[in-house]
């Protein structure tokens, strides 16, 4: 039976981009707020710091809110 090896390659290899820090925080910064406001929405929205009127707010994240463990009834 023949035997063949293949040779590695001195080919190019992979290399990631540098992504530079300051191309980063804003977005972070940005989604960080993002998650917040929705934390707010989903777990204190209709109690004692509400935002808004009414039920529509605790009707949308009615079920969020069960999911995440918050009490809401």
């Amino acid at each position: 039976m023949a035997q063949s090896a293949l040779q590695p390659s001195a080919g190019p290899t992979a290399v990631p981009a540098k992504l530079p820090l300051g191309a980063i925080v804003p977005w972070a910064v940005f989604f960080g707020i993002l998650m917040l406001v929705l934390l707010y929405f989903v777990g204190a929205e209709q109690g004692a710091t509400s935002v808004m009127s009414g039920e529509n707010v605790h009707e949308w994240v009615h079920d969020a809110r069960h999911l995440l463990g918050f009490p809401c009834h």
